[in-house]
């Protein structure tokens, strides 16, 4: 792929782009899948998967991962974190005061650059906690 078609948008892009927006809850590349293949049924799951990778690469979406999970995808691309419900598995946005430093607060090796971050908190979600299923 050229470095041109890796940055144009295309119609593709545009509604995986969408669909992860108008999902707001940190969907999995599935379903990103199944809402612009509801609207475009013939549009491939590998195209859908192909931009979203673009998409997070670009960093026009947050690729969320998620240990012993499926990658998520926020369209909030700022700086921030994300717990995770250990019952359920829904993903939902943390914020933390302060987040812009922790960066340039970690010790590591002389030479290694560090280019980002991704905390995730563990834990029930109140839905759950509630439902007693914890």
């Amino acid at each position: 792929m050229t470095e041109h078609a890796a940055t144009r948008n295309t119609i593709q892009r545009t509604l995986v782009l969408d669909a992860v927006r108008s999902l707001r809850s940190h969907p999995t590349s599935a379903d990103v899948y199944d809402v612009v293949s509801r609207k475009h049924p013939g549009i491939s799951r590998a195209t859908v998967y192909r931009n979203l990778g673009v998409l997070a690469a670009r960093g026009d979406v947050l690729r969320v991962e998620v240990p012993g999970g499926a990658d998520r995808y926020d369209f909030r691309n700022d700086v921030h974190y994300h717990a995770r419900c250990r019952v359920c598995g829904a993903v939902v946005d943390v914020e933390v005061p302060e987040v812009q430093q922790l960066s340039g607060c970690a010790q590591v090796p002389d030479g290694f650059i560090v280019e980002g971050h991704q905390v995730m908190f563990n834990g029930v979600c109140a839905k759950c906690a509630q439902g007693s299923n914890a």
